[in-house]
């Protein structure tokens, strides 16, 4: 019989979300009726997701990390001066419907702060790069978002984007766990319950996405069901985005003489996109908006199907190892 240890749930994780996946398409097809209950579990899930997500942050080593200017500012740039125009021009060819568009820019404009590590470790990417940028991500992500949807969808956004919910996701989802995890952390540091707790803690970031993706698939999967022609629009979109943003990041890296560990990691973070956490905002639309949850929820579906293949395709073609900075595209190594 094989005992489960953390380096086992580690190394089956993707085994471990695919059943979480399957599951609930299971529960969202076959009782799409509970979808109503299971949706209230949304928050609470994703707040312990991050909470156990931000615990691996190695904060007493944020500002070494920060000291890597060079991938911080790249991930920056990618993702919130390249993305936005790629994500501009790729809107050209989704409906003029406006819950279908701010579903697919809310989720597409807001890079992902938390299975982008697990990814970018599958590939044999640098995570640690990953961890350390989070916080930077994640608060530019909350305060360009608003300006974004201004500036490609003009007026209509005044109409249904309120601050109230966006700012009350913001402190119970993502503040309030960065800020207990930061706590925890320093009792760990502190007192041996403190290290215990955070070691018992080490255990459920695997198990809390897959509760994760249950939760949020099994309870938004009705919708999407019931909308499929609608939201069917969508799928070349992401599935572009999954193709051209990779390649993108292979070319920044290789501009930018990246190795081969912060190449990989640029590739994920750019490709990889917030949409767990950005469900609770667009469940915060107004009524009429109901249909932005399952835009969102589409892209999940459909990149957790291109993360499965990039792990393989990243370290194995777009990025394969060498012990010198990689060269930008194009331009032969010299001797």
């Amino acid at each position: 019989m094989t005992r489960i240890s953390k380096r086992w749930i580690q190394h089956n994780q993707v085994g471990i979300y695919a059943i979480a996946v399957l599951l609930a398409i299971g529960v969202g097809l076959g009782r799409p009726g509970v979808g109503s209950t299971i949706e209230r579990f949304i928050n609470p899930v994703l707040a312990v997701l991050l909470y156990v997500t931000f615990l691996e942050i190695p904060f007493v080593r944020i500002r070494r990390a920060f000291r890597n200017g060079r991938f911080m500012l790249a991930a920056l740039g990618m993702n919130f001066l390249i993305v936005p125009v790629v994500v501009f021009g790729l809107s050209r060819f989704l409906p003029r419907e406006p819950v279908i568009l701010v579903g697919a820019f809310m989720v597409l404009l807001t890079p992902c702060i938390d299975y982008v590590i697990t990814f970018t470790e599958l590939a044999d990417g640098d995570a640690e790069q990953i961890t350390a940028a989070t916080p930077a991500l994640m608060i530019v992500q909350l305060l360009l978002l608003p300006i974004y949807l201004w500036l490609f969808m003009g007026a209509q956004v005044a109409e249904f984007i309120e601050a109230g919910p966006f700012v009350e996701a913001f402190v119970v989802i993502i503040a309030l766990p960065l800020v207990f995890a930061w706590l925890t952390e320093l009792w760990a540091e502190r007192s041996t319950t403190g290290s215990r707790w955070q070691g018992t803690m080490g255990w459920l970031p695997v198990p809390m996405m897959g509760t994760t993706l249950f939760v949020v698939i099994a309870s938004q999967l009705p919708r999407v069901r019931d909308s499929i022609e609608q939201i069917a629009a969508v799928v070349p979109v992401y599935v572009t985005f999954l193709i051209v943003m990779p390649l993108l990041g292979r070319l920044a890296a290789g501009l930018l003489r990246m190795d081969v560990g912060e190449s990989r990691a640029l590739v994920f973070t750019s490709v990889t996109r917030n949409s767990l956490v950005v469900l609770p905002l667009a469940l915060a639309l107004p009524p009429e908006y109901a249909l932005a949850p399952a835009v969102v929820v589409t892209q999940t579906l459909v990149e957790l199907t291109g993360m499965v293949v990039l792990t393989r395709v990243v370290p194995g073609w777009l990025v394969p190892d060498s012990p010198d900075p990689l060269p930008f595209p194009g331009v032969a190594r010299g001797d």
